[in-house]
Protein backbone atom coordinates (compact mmCIF):
# COMPACT_ATOMS: atom_id res chain seq x y z
CA UNK A 1 0.00 0.00 0.00
CA UNK A 2 1.51 3.69 -1.18
CA UNK A 3 2.18 6.01 1.58
CA UNK A 4 0.07 9.44 -0.27
CA UNK A 5 2.20 12.16 0.54
CA UNK A 6 0.48 15.77 0.73
CA UNK A 7 0.79 19.11 0.12
CA UNK A 8 -1.79 21.95 1.59
CA UNK A 9 -2.04 25.43 -0.20
CA UNK A 10 -3.05 27.35 2.17
CA UNK A 11 -2.14 26.58 5.87
CA UNK A 12 -5.06 28.77 7.98
CA UNK A 13 -7.54 28.18 10.68
CA UNK A 14 -9.44 25.28 9.10
CA UNK A 15 -6.06 23.53 8.93
CA UNK A 16 -5.38 23.71 12.32
CA UNK A 17 -7.53 21.08 13.45
CA UNK A 18 -10.04 20.30 11.42
CA UNK A 19 -8.47 18.41 8.45
CA UNK A 20 -4.41 19.64 8.62
CA UNK A 21 -3.40 16.74 11.23
CA UNK A 22 -6.15 14.75 9.11
CA UNK A 23 -3.10 13.96 6.76
CA UNK A 24 -0.71 13.17 9.00
CA UNK A 25 -3.02 10.52 11.19
CA UNK A 26 -4.86 8.94 8.17
CA UNK A 27 -3.23 5.44 7.18
CA UNK A 28 -1.03 5.17 4.28
CA UNK A 29 -0.57 9.83 4.01
CA UNK A 30 1.91 11.96 5.02
CA UNK A 31 1.91 15.60 5.24
CA UNK A 32 5.19 16.41 3.34
CA UNK A 33 4.82 20.31 3.13
CA UNK A 34 2.07 23.77 3.55
CA UNK A 35 2.24 26.53 2.13
CA UNK A 36 1.16 30.17 3.01
CA UNK A 37 1.67 33.97 1.08
CA UNK A 38 3.15 34.57 4.17
CA UNK A 39 6.14 32.57 4.67
CA UNK A 40 6.76 33.55 8.32
CA UNK A 41 3.04 31.86 9.09
CA UNK A 42 3.64 29.00 6.46
CA UNK A 43 6.92 28.38 8.63
CA UNK A 44 5.02 28.59 12.01
CA UNK A 45 2.51 25.82 11.00
CA UNK A 46 5.13 23.93 9.65
CA UNK A 47 7.19 24.20 13.31
CA UNK A 48 4.28 23.52 15.01
CA UNK A 49 2.70 21.05 13.52
CA UNK A 50 5.88 18.92 12.88
CA UNK A 51 5.61 19.25 8.82
CA UNK A 52 9.44 18.69 7.29
CA UNK A 53 9.28 22.08 5.06
CA UNK A 54 7.20 24.98 4.04
CA UNK A 55 6.67 27.54 1.31
CA UNK A 56 5.04 31.11 0.01
CA UNK A 57 4.39 30.11 -3.29
CA UNK A 58 2.00 27.60 -4.87
CA UNK A 59 3.96 26.52 -7.48
CA UNK A 60 6.81 24.77 -4.76
CA UNK A 61 3.43 22.52 -3.98
CA UNK A 62 2.14 21.78 -7.50
CA UNK A 63 5.72 20.95 -8.80
CA UNK A 64 7.52 19.07 -6.75
CA UNK A 65 8.06 15.70 -7.24
CA UNK A 66 7.44 14.49 -3.60
CA UNK A 67 3.65 15.71 -3.37
CA UNK A 68 1.44 13.17 -4.58
CA UNK A 69 -2.16 15.24 -3.94
CA UNK A 70 -2.80 18.51 -3.01
CA UNK A 71 -5.05 20.04 -0.27
CA UNK A 72 -6.78 23.69 -1.33
CA UNK A 73 -7.64 25.54 1.80
CA UNK A 74 -7.27 29.12 0.57
CA UNK A 75 -10.78 31.21 0.90
CA UNK A 76 -13.19 30.25 -1.62
CA UNK A 77 -12.48 33.17 -4.72
CA UNK A 78 -9.02 31.41 -5.41
CA UNK A 79 -10.19 27.75 -5.54
CA UNK A 80 -11.07 27.45 -9.34
CA UNK A 81 -7.22 28.97 -9.77
CA UNK A 82 -5.55 26.58 -7.77
CA UNK A 83 -7.64 23.50 -8.52
CA UNK A 84 -7.16 24.35 -12.58
CA UNK A 85 -3.32 24.74 -11.48
CA UNK A 86 -2.72 21.62 -10.10
CA UNK A 87 -5.00 19.31 -12.77
CA UNK A 88 -2.21 20.94 -15.40
CA UNK A 89 0.19 19.78 -13.30
CA UNK A 90 -1.67 16.47 -13.39
CA UNK A 91 -1.94 16.19 -9.41
CA UNK A 92 -5.27 14.90 -7.79
CA UNK A 93 -6.55 17.87 -5.92
CA UNK A 94 -9.03 17.98 -2.43
CA UNK A 95 -10.19 21.66 -1.99
CA UNK A 96 -12.21 23.34 0.72
CA UNK A 97 -15.94 23.96 0.78
CA UNK A 98 -17.74 25.73 -0.26
CA UNK A 99 -16.16 24.40 -3.86
CA UNK A 100 -16.07 27.94 -5.62
CA UNK A 101 -17.69 31.14 -5.36
CA UNK A 102 -20.56 29.98 -7.65
CA UNK A 103 -21.49 27.26 -9.82
CA UNK A 104 -19.90 28.02 -12.93
CA UNK A 105 -16.16 27.99 -11.41
CA UNK A 106 -17.09 24.43 -10.32
CA UNK A 107 -18.07 23.48 -13.69
CA UNK A 108 -14.85 24.56 -14.98
CA UNK A 109 -12.99 22.96 -12.32
CA UNK A 110 -14.54 19.81 -12.92
CA UNK A 111 -13.84 20.09 -16.71
CA UNK A 112 -10.18 20.67 -16.28
CA UNK A 113 -9.72 17.56 -13.44
CA UNK A 114 -11.15 15.72 -15.95
CA UNK A 115 -9.52 16.80 -18.98
CA UNK A 116 -6.00 15.94 -16.67
CA UNK A 117 -7.35 12.91 -15.78
CA UNK A 118 -6.73 13.54 -12.15
CA UNK A 119 -9.78 13.15 -9.35
CA UNK A 120 -11.50 15.99 -8.14
CA UNK A 121 -12.43 15.97 -4.10
CA UNK A 122 -14.42 18.51 -2.04
CA UNK A 123 -14.23 19.01 1.70
CA UNK A 124 -18.00 17.94 2.40
CA UNK A 125 -16.51 15.95 5.16
CA UNK A 126 -19.76 15.28 7.01
CA UNK A 127 -20.48 12.83 4.85
CA UNK A 128 -18.16 10.38 6.36
CA UNK A 129 -18.45 11.55 9.96
CA UNK A 130 -19.86 8.79 12.53
CA UNK A 131 -22.79 10.50 13.63
CA UNK A 132 -23.93 11.05 9.59
CA UNK A 133 -23.36 7.69 8.09
CA UNK A 134 -25.42 6.37 11.60
CA UNK A 135 -28.06 9.07 10.34
CA UNK A 136 -27.86 7.86 6.61
CA UNK A 137 -27.89 4.31 7.95
CA UNK A 138 -31.31 4.40 10.11
CA UNK A 139 -32.48 5.98 6.68
CA UNK A 140 -31.45 2.84 4.86
CA UNK A 141 -32.51 0.21 7.22
CA UNK A 142 -36.12 1.80 7.11
CA UNK A 143 -36.66 2.52 10.52
CA UNK A 144 -38.40 5.63 9.94
CA UNK A 145 -40.21 4.51 7.17
CA UNK A 146 -40.86 5.71 3.48
CA UNK A 147 -39.42 9.21 3.65
CA UNK A 148 -42.06 11.67 2.51
CA UNK A 149 -40.23 15.41 4.09
CA UNK A 150 -37.30 16.96 5.92
CA UNK A 151 -36.82 20.36 7.40
CA UNK A 152 -33.85 22.01 8.36
CA UNK A 153 -33.90 25.34 10.90
CA UNK A 154 -30.52 27.14 11.57
CA UNK A 155 -30.57 30.70 13.97
CA UNK A 156 -27.46 31.93 15.03
CA UNK A 157 -26.10 35.20 16.65
CA UNK A 158 -24.52 37.60 13.78
CA UNK A 159 -21.00 37.32 13.04
CA UNK A 160 -18.40 39.89 13.64
CA UNK A 161 -20.57 41.82 16.34
CA UNK A 162 -17.38 42.11 18.30
CA UNK A 163 -14.55 44.08 18.47
CA UNK A 164 -11.71 43.65 15.81
CA UNK A 165 -11.69 42.73 11.83
CA UNK A 166 -14.67 40.75 10.78
CA UNK A 167 -14.75 37.59 9.42
CA UNK A 168 -14.26 36.58 6.13
CA UNK A 169 -17.45 35.42 5.40
CA UNK A 170 -18.97 39.00 5.20
CA UNK A 171 -16.77 39.60 2.91
CA UNK A 172 -19.02 40.26 -0.23
CA UNK A 173 -15.85 39.60 -2.70
CA UNK A 174 -14.83 36.16 -0.85
CA UNK A 175 -18.17 35.06 0.09
CA UNK A 176 -21.29 36.13 -1.43
CA UNK A 177 -23.50 34.63 0.79
CA UNK A 178 -22.15 35.38 4.21
CA UNK A 179 -22.45 33.33 6.83
CA UNK A 180 -24.74 30.93 4.90
CA UNK A 181 -22.43 30.68 2.24
CA UNK A 182 -20.02 28.93 3.97
CA UNK A 183 -21.73 26.94 6.68
CA UNK A 184 -25.77 26.06 5.63
CA UNK A 185 -23.87 24.14 2.21
CA UNK A 186 -22.81 21.19 4.52
CA UNK A 187 -26.64 20.29 5.57
CA UNK A 188 -27.66 20.99 1.83
CA UNK A 189 -24.62 18.58 0.60
CA UNK A 190 -25.53 15.63 3.36
CA UNK A 191 -29.08 15.96 2.31
CA UNK A 192 -28.29 15.84 -1.23
CA UNK A 193 -26.21 12.86 -0.32
CA UNK A 194 -29.32 10.90 1.16
CA UNK A 195 -32.27 12.30 -1.01
CA UNK A 196 -30.28 12.51 -4.22
CA UNK A 197 -30.16 16.12 -6.29
CA UNK A 198 -32.03 19.02 -5.99
CA UNK A 199 -34.28 19.54 -8.90
CA UNK A 200 -36.37 22.05 -7.99
CA UNK A 201 -35.89 24.63 -5.61
CA UNK A 202 -37.05 28.79 -4.68
CA UNK A 203 -36.84 30.75 -1.71
CA UNK A 204 -36.27 34.36 -0.63
CA UNK A 205 -33.23 36.17 1.09
CA UNK A 206 -32.90 39.03 2.77
CA UNK A 207 -30.42 41.49 5.09
CA UNK A 208 -32.99 42.01 8.17
CA UNK A 209 -29.72 43.19 10.05
CA UNK A 210 -28.33 45.76 7.43
CA UNK A 211 -24.49 45.58 9.76
CA UNK A 212 -23.27 44.92 5.61
CA UNK A 213 -23.37 43.95 2.53
CA UNK A 214 -24.10 40.41 2.63
CA UNK A 215 -27.65 38.46 3.31
CA UNK A 216 -28.45 37.15 7.09
CA UNK A 217 -32.08 35.69 6.54
CA UNK A 218 -32.87 32.67 4.01
CA UNK A 219 -36.00 31.07 3.66
CA UNK A 220 -36.15 27.97 1.12
CA UNK A 221 -38.12 25.12 -0.49
CA UNK A 222 -36.65 22.00 -2.52
CA UNK A 223 -38.19 18.96 -4.20
CA UNK A 224 -35.21 16.27 -4.47
CA UNK A 225 -34.85 13.84 -7.43
CA UNK A 226 -35.90 10.93 -5.36
CA UNK A 227 -39.53 12.80 -4.41
CA UNK A 228 -39.02 14.16 -0.76
CA UNK A 229 -40.14 17.70 -0.16
CA UNK A 230 -37.55 19.78 1.99
CA UNK A 231 -37.71 23.25 3.63
CA UNK A 232 -35.22 25.85 5.58
CA UNK A 233 -34.98 28.54 7.11
CA UNK A 234 -31.64 29.41 8.27
CA UNK A 235 -31.63 33.27 10.41
CA UNK A 236 -27.86 34.37 11.09
CA UNK A 237 -29.22 37.73 13.20
CA UNK A 238 -30.58 36.02 15.52
CA UNK A 239 -30.48 36.28 19.46
CA UNK A 240 -29.45 32.51 20.08
CA UNK A 241 -28.78 29.84 18.67
CA UNK A 242 -30.13 26.57 17.34
CA UNK A 243 -29.38 23.92 14.60
CA UNK A 244 -31.97 21.39 13.91
CA UNK A 245 -32.65 19.01 10.56
CA UNK A 246 -35.51 16.98 10.83
CA UNK A 247 -36.56 14.03 8.44
CA UNK A 248 -40.27 13.03 8.33
CA UNK A 249 -41.23 9.17 7.20
CA UNK A 250 -44.16 7.15 7.48
CA UNK A 251 -43.02 5.90 11.02
CA UNK A 252 -41.30 8.44 12.53
CA UNK A 253 -38.79 11.00 12.44
CA UNK A 254 -34.94 11.16 13.12
CA UNK A 255 -33.26 14.79 13.94
CA UNK A 256 -29.46 15.92 13.75
CA UNK A 257 -27.59 18.86 14.52
CA UNK A 258 -25.11 20.11 11.42
CA UNK A 259 -23.13 22.29 13.46
CA UNK A 260 -22.28 20.32 16.80
CA UNK A 261 -22.54 16.56 17.81
CA UNK A 262 -25.58 16.80 19.88
CA UNK A 263 -27.40 13.70 19.90
CA UNK A 264 -29.26 12.55 17.05
CA UNK A 265 -32.94 11.87 17.78
CA UNK A 266 -34.99 9.09 16.71
CA UNK A 267 -38.53 9.14 17.59
CA UNK A 268 -41.28 6.06 16.32
CA UNK A 269 -44.32 5.52 17.72
CA UNK A 270 -44.34 8.42 20.26
CA UNK A 271 -41.28 7.68 21.63
CA UNK A 272 -38.06 8.65 21.48
CA UNK A 273 -34.56 7.62 21.82
CA UNK A 274 -31.37 9.91 21.65
CA UNK A 275 -28.11 8.42 19.81
CA UNK A 276 -25.12 10.11 21.49
CA UNK A 277 -22.38 10.03 18.82
CA UNK A 278 -19.01 12.34 19.03
CA UNK A 279 -16.92 13.86 16.69
CA UNK A 280 -13.45 12.76 15.98
CA UNK A 281 -10.27 14.73 17.20
CA UNK A 282 -9.75 15.93 13.38
CA UNK A 283 -13.22 15.86 11.68
CA UNK A 284 -11.98 15.55 7.89
CA UNK A 285 -9.74 12.70 8.85
CA UNK A 286 -12.54 10.29 8.34
CA UNK A 287 -12.88 11.74 4.19
CA UNK A 288 -9.34 12.03 3.92
CA UNK A 289 -9.28 8.25 4.95
CA UNK A 290 -11.64 7.70 1.81
CA UNK A 291 -9.55 9.79 -0.33
CA UNK A 292 -6.47 7.93 0.30
CA UNK A 293 -7.56 4.52 0.33
CA UNK A 294 -9.46 5.73 -3.62
CA UNK A 295 -5.75 6.98 -4.95
CA UNK A 296 -4.40 3.30 -3.26
CA UNK A 297 -7.17 1.76 -5.32
CA UNK A 298 -9.20 0.38 -2.02
CA UNK A 299 -11.81 2.64 -1.65
CA UNK A 300 -13.64 5.09 -2.96
CA UNK A 301 -14.77 9.01 -2.21
CA UNK A 302 -18.04 10.46 -1.88
CA UNK A 303 -17.74 13.75 -1.84
CA UNK A 304 -16.69 14.59 -5.80
CA UNK A 305 -16.40 17.34 -7.82
CA UNK A 306 -19.77 16.59 -9.32
CA UNK A 307 -21.90 16.82 -5.98
CA UNK A 308 -20.09 20.03 -4.59
CA UNK A 309 -21.25 21.53 -8.00
CA UNK A 310 -24.88 20.40 -7.35
CA UNK A 311 -24.49 21.62 -3.65
CA UNK A 312 -23.04 25.22 -5.52
CA UNK A 313 -25.87 25.15 -7.85
CA UNK A 314 -28.99 25.15 -4.86
CA UNK A 315 -26.75 28.15 -2.95
CA UNK A 316 -26.52 30.26 -6.50
CA UNK A 317 -30.87 29.71 -6.80
CA UNK A 318 -31.01 31.45 -3.88
CA UNK A 319 -28.85 33.84 -3.74
CA UNK A 320 -29.72 34.52 -7.24
CA UNK A 321 -26.79 33.84 -8.75
CA UNK A 322 -28.35 31.77 -11.52
CA UNK A 323 -26.36 29.36 -13.65
CA UNK A 324 -27.28 26.24 -15.87
CA UNK A 325 -27.31 23.06 -13.98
Amino acid sequence: MATIRWGIIGCGDVTEVKSGPAFQRADNSSLVAVMRRTGSLAEDYARRHGVPRWHDDADAIIHADDIDAVYVATHPNSHREYVLRCAAAGKPVYVEKPMAIDHEECVDMIAACRSAGVPLWVGYYRRELPRFTAVEKLLGEGVIGEIHAVRTERYARPSGSTAGPAPWQLDPTLSKGGVFFDSACHTLDFLDLLFGPVVEVSGETANRRRANDVVDTICATFRYESGVLGSGLWCYASDGDEDTTVIVGSKGQLAFSTSRPAPVRLTCDGEQRELPIGDPPHVHQPLVQTIVDELNGTGRCRSTGETGARTAWVMDQLLGRRSCA
